[in-house]
């Protein structure tokens, strides 16, 4: 990891003086015309890395806090490795430290606006999640109260035969498209190849370092030079997909994920295509995955990658 961590320096991701002509923009306001508001789901089911915490039932109906629902008491879970408070998380509610928090504005370093606007405090001073009840309170495996903010890199490519040519699919003759994907070594699911935004980070140095991280684990340092010119090349332009709230399964009443989704297209497949993906720490796995809407991926990504396919004019049927 250190070799890693190197080689990102040396691509800029721990440097404020990097130059980068693509910079997303954090907002306070949900983009309805990128992905429609839908009630969430997976954070109402099974918790990561907990089979022993079960969920305050949630029905569909009652999700909005403006149904009432006078018997609902979710079960408080806070992991004993948040409570420990490392750099990356708040104090507790009984902490004096607590009361400092500044939410709905930055707070220092610490981005506390979330995309969906101005949250709400409830009476113990926790911030409320926006989209509604989880069955659950605290903040789980999250570090931050209310928006834990992540970016999301989508690399694609084409996906061509073994003659060089895009392949289209059968049923509607559009190309297709693939994106690189990690699987998660907590849900093993398959998923974009994302991570939390660090304080005070340049969200875009965020999304290099991300996809560096957990797709580029292998990059021996003497090829650092071809790989910086391949990475940066990649990274040069970026077309924003989805800045908003995840439906992610460690989201709580009181803590959720926020994140920045950005489409790096690799037009030729001469870019990344050229670099060998080796997952790294946090991931299982990585591949390059053709897109279907029958793929199951975490949280709210299949909507990332259907956006993307829309904008991109590929198959997602």
């Amino acid at each position: 990891m250190e070799r890693l961590r190197k080689l990102l320096r040396f691509f800029g991701c721990y440097s404020c003086c990097c130059c980068q002509r693509y910079e997303p923009v954090l907002t306070a306001n949900f983009n309805d015309d990128v992905l429609p508001v839908k009630v969430h789901s997976k954070c109402r089911g099974a918790y990561p890395l907990n089979d022993q915490l079960k969920r305050f039932s949630v029905s569909d109906d009652l999700v909005d806090w403006n149904k009432k629902f006078d018997s609902y008491a979710p079960v408080c879970y806070t992991a004993e490795s948040v409570k420990k408070m490392p750099v990356w998380a708040d104090p507790d509610l009984d902490d004096p430290a607590f009361k400092e928090i500044k939410f709905n504005e930055l707070d220092g370093k610490v981005n506390r606006i979330s995309h969906m606007g101005k949250y709400e405090i409830m009476s113990n001073g926790a911030p409320r999640n926006p989209m509604g009840r989880t069955g659950i309170s605290g903040r789980g495996l999250l570090g931050r109260w209310g928006p834990n903010h992540a970016a999301d890199p989508i690399v694609t490519r084409w996906k061509r035969d073994s003659n060089g040519k895009i392949e289209l699919h059968k049923d509607n003759n559009k190309p297709i498209l693939e994106f690189v994907s990690i699987q998660r070594t907590d849900t093993h699911e398959w998923a974009i190849p994302g991570g939390m935004v660090d304080a005070g980070e340049n969200i875009s140095l965020t999304l290099k370092r991300e996809f560096g991280e957990e797709a580029l684990n292998s990059i021996e340092l003497d090829q650092k030079e071809a790989v910086k010119k391949l990475i940066d090349d990649l990274f040069h332009h970026g077309e924003n997909i989805y800045n908003g709230y995840v439906d992610d399964p460690r989201n709580t009443d009181n803590a959720w994920m926020e994140t920045v989704a950005v489409n790096f297209h690799d037009e030729k497949g001469t870019c990344v295509g050229k670099i060998p993906l080796t997952a790294g720490d946090d991931a299982k796995a990585v591949k390059w995955l053709a897109i279907d809407r029958k793929l199951d991926l975490y949280a709210s990504h299949i909507d990332f990658i259907r956006k993307t396919c829309e904008k991109r004019g590929a198959y997602f049927q």
